[in-house]
């Protein structure tokens, strides 16, 4: 793979690998972890120092870049870690150290470095693409707010200490003011948690609000800015699920590779028959251009982390997860019947990318941005 690295980055990024092959890497570990976020490995992770790598070292984070960040999530995604709480987790952190105030981030920075989970729930059942229809109210009462509505499709509330919540606090002449992010404990009164049932399991759920109060304090960043806040953080958001689906797909690509290479049919390996050997050849190609597209576009981010890459953080997002949902698939039908068991774990691999070109922003929401980006 075209990772060009520094002494240190290798021997971080090999010090996760070996984490992962200790934790997750045989079959029987796989099979008794069977949950999509675990709490043993993941306070292993915390203890190791690897949750806070792109959080603010005042707060016990590493201070490091999105390179590391980016090799983080594709060395454990390759290694299937059951960390599903961790991106939720950053890009709710990333929007408290750009917005919040100091007790917020001291709060929610400290606690996900420790290994505490935090979400964050824009998507409603009437607003999904479009964030700038949402009608979950927050109305101003005497000392604080009052939310009412429901909220859809948030990932990890179950498991989250907060939830970051962006509701509409005022009606204006563009649907995209009067938003607002509030701090909302999973704890508080009147938020009802319901899982969602999914082919993937129970990882997202529905938050019904009824008569929810929240003080002031519970503001993040400046009521009715929200829509400009979540701008702020679209390059997180999109590179974080690009290189998870970059370690996604090459485990599936791998594990493919060792299937076509061992399986023999009509006296030689079936990988050795052009029909799969050529789609071998595409695969490996689209994974060395898709990891030179993530690592570059890693890289612009650290030299101008204030600056937003629409287009470039976008192309990251669509090619990763349309990559990794084609390498499935591909695994799927390579592997023929033994695709469809769980001991081989291809099935898994596919529920888990197919379901990445719709979450953060669809593939067909992500082709638009960058259309627009070069006018159109």
């Amino acid at each position: 793979m075209p990772r060009v690295l520094t002494e240190q980055r290798r021997d971080f990024v090999d010090a996760v690998a070996d984490f992962c092959r200790r934790e997750c890497g045989t079959q029987q570990q796989r099979d008794a972890l069977t949950q999509p976020h675990d709490e043993g490995i993941y306070a292993k992770l915390a203890e190791a120092g690897w949750l806070g790598i792109s959080l603010p070292e005042e707060f016990g984070g590493a201070g490091q870049g999105m390179t590391e960040l980016c090799l983080f999530l594709e060395e454990t995604a390759y290694g299937r870690v059951p960390m599903g709480g961790f991106a939720t987790s950053i890009i709710s952190a990333a929007a408290y150290e750009k917005f919040a105030t100091g007790e917020q981030k001291k709060r929610v920075l400290e606690g996900v470095i420790r290994g505490r989970v935090e979400a964050i729930s824009m998507s409603e059942p009437g607003a999904g693409s479009d964030v700038g229809a949402l009608t979950c109210r927050a109305d101003e009462v005497d000392g604080g707010w009052r939310i009412n509505g429901q909220k859809t499709w948030c990932s990890n509330a179950h498991i989250a200490d907060h939830i970051l919540l962006i509701a509409r606090t005022s009606k204006e002449s563009s649907k995209h003011e009067g938003l607002t992010q509030f701090m909302v404990p999973t704890s508080v009164e009147g938020l009802r948690i319901s899982g969602i049932d999914t082919m993937g399991g129970r990882e997202v759920n529905d938050l019904y609000f009824t008569d929810c109060f929240v003080p002031d304090s519970s503001v993040v960043g400046t009521v009715g800015q929200a829509w400009h806040q979540l701008m702020a953080g679209l390059n997180l958001e999109r590179m974080i699920l690009g290189a998870s689906m970059l370690g996604a797909a090459r485990r599936a690509f791998d594990d493919t590779l060792d299937y076509v290479r061992q399986r023999e049919q009509f006296g030689r390996p079936i990988g050795s028959f052009q029909a799969l050997k050529h789609r071998i050849a595409d695969m490996a190609t689209e994974l060395e251009c898709a990891q030179l597209l993530v690592y570059s576009v890693a890289a612009q981010i650290d030299a101008e982390p204030g600056r937003v890459f629409a287009r470039e953080a976008s192309m990251v997002k669509l090619k990763c997860t349309e990559l990794a949902k084609h390498v499935s698939l591909e695994g799927m039908q390579m592997l023929g019947g033994y695709g469809y068991t769980t001991e081989y774990g291809m099935e898994s691999m596919l529920r888990s990318t197919v379901v990445s070109t719709v979450y953060g922003g669809t593939s067909e929401i992500q082709r638009d941005i960058i259309g627009k980006t070069y006018g159109l």
